[in-house]
């Protein structure tokens, strides 16, 4: 309905003053266009949707046609430029009426964001060429796989999410967004022999928390022949690890695993599954371990018999309370390792000593699996005993000294391990302050590739 446009302050007449107030008239907006592109208007919740085909620039837009009630103004006016980036707000009045008309644009995305496979496998969709793969286990009928799928918002697709599906041979969904159609090639690969596991405590990865859930994203979609595997799946032996390189295991828990016994009450699933895991390391398959999974190999017989070389530093945040990044965090590459294929074609900074991990506006749990060097306390009195007791070779140290990128050389037949327990190596992020740019986190996808590199050459 219209609003009386009464002033404040406006208290009463005396006799001498004309206080009459013309409500007659309508405030509507009976048509209008944005360079040349039809408005649809919502009387009910007074707004007004223009549709633009997809990739049209909206920030200088010509009102091409405005139609009010007769008798009503407007604080636009036909010929009027005005930037759609953001929605606008339009004023209409009639004698002592007004009402208030939201304006925004919405243009004609067909694209499909997200397919996962019988709800357990993702695949990996490039958007530039329009194909998506997913890799499941040789065991699943790929003759009838249900995929459910998000994709743009007002969209339809064709065939229809939720439906089971023949995927013996590549299948094309149409995305039709009114202007907007894409098709994408969707293709499922039954993997007998997996080349690289991401492993982890819950069934599937789509219940793997959010920080681990985008690191494993980033493996299926950039390391070829990956798969998710459960830690049930793996001392089952349901996946065949003959031809697998490489296990990676990024372990995150809200508020931090300090220490051997707190890691041994909170990993009960990796340790169930520990001569498995001991079996692969020892036959030559390599390891990466980030985060808290960094404490594996005390138990898995990397350092001998000891238990107790799990790194005795250890803390972090909650992700729904993460620390806001006011700039970059950095941990140090250590003496005489700059030259490791660990760090390299990373997105430099200042101190080419330093590897930069976030950008100013990221949030980060600075989550921690350290060793603490020093002979205060920690059981290393420097960084020669920590290498010496734990058969390790240092790769990277925080500010303090402390131990916080390492490797187990292949040796003997056994494969090689990566450890990386700086709380700068974070891949998620709840949420991101205005103005964010990603410039030196890209270096976390570029340490995991080059891992990937020197741990399967």
């Amino acid at each position: 309905m219209c609003i009386f446009a009464l002033m404040l302050g406006l208290t009463a007449c005396d006799k001498n003053d004309d206080c009459t107030l013309d409500l007659n008239g309508n405030c509507l907006i009976e048509e209008i266009a944005l360079d040349g592109y039809a408005g649809i208007i919502d009387l009910a919740s007074r707004s007004i949707v223009v549709r633009l085909p997809e990739g049209t620039p909206c920030n200088a837009m010509k009102v091409t046609s405005l139609r009010l009630t007769e008798g009503a103004t407007a604080d636009i006016a036909q010929g009027q430029v005005l930037n759609m980036e953001e929605a606008q707000s339009i004023r209409v009045r009639m004698n002592d009426l007004y009402m208030d008309w939201n304006i925004s644009v919405l243009h004609d995305e067909a694209r499909i964001l997200s397919f996962v496979a019988n709800d357990i496998y993702t695949g990996i969709i490039d958007e530039q060429a329009k194909t998506i793969i997913v890799y499941v286990p040789a065991s699943v009928d790929v003759r009838n796989i249900v995929p459910t799928i998000e994709y743009s918002v007002n969209a339809t697709i064709s065939p229809l999410s939720g439906v089971a599906t023949d995927f013996s041979e590549p299948v094309t969904y149409t995305v039709t967004n009114n202007t907007a159609e894409s098709k994408y090639v969707v293709t499922v690969i039954a993997i007998g022999r997996p080349k690289a596991v991401f492993v982890g405590a819950a069934s599937d990865m789509s219940k793997l928390d959010p920080e681990a859930g985008a690191a494993c994203a980033w493996m299926l979609a950039n390391v070829p022949e990956s798969m998710y595997a459960s830690f049930a799946d793996i001392q089952s032996e349901q996946i065949d690890l003959s031809e697998c390189k490489i296990l990676w295991w990024h372990y995150h828990k809200d508020g931090g695993v300090d220490g051997h016994d707190a890691f041994a009450a909170n990993a009960v699933e990796a340790l169930a599954a520990k001569n498995q895991l001991r079996t692969f390391y020892e036959n030559g398959g390599a390891l990466l371990l980030t985060r808290y999974a960094t404490n594996l190999p005390s138990f898995i017989g990397v350092t001998g018999d000891d238990e107790w070389t799990t790194p005795n530093n250890c803390w972090g945040q909650n992700e729904d309370g993460a620390e806001l990044c006011g700039g970059p965090w950095s941990f140090r590459i250590w003496d005489g390792q700059n030259g490791h294929p660990l760090w390299q074609n990373l997105v430099a900074g200042d101190n080419p000593q330093e590897v930069y991990c976030t950008d100013a506006g990221y949030h980060i749990t600075n989550s921690t699996a350290q060793y603490h060097i020093g002979a205060d306390w920690g059981g290393y009195n420097d960084h020669a005993a920590w290498e010496t007791r734990t058969g390790g070779r240092i790769l990277g140290v925080g500010g303090d000294g402390a131990v916080v990128a390492w490797e187990y050389p292949a040796h003997d037949g056994k494969g090689g391990i990566i450890c990386i327990g700086s709380g700068c190596y974070d891949w998620y992020s709840y949420t991101y302050e205005a103005g964010y740019v990603e410039n030196y986190h890209k270096n976390i996808a570029i340490i995991t590739q080059n891992a990937f590199n020197y741990l399967t050459k």
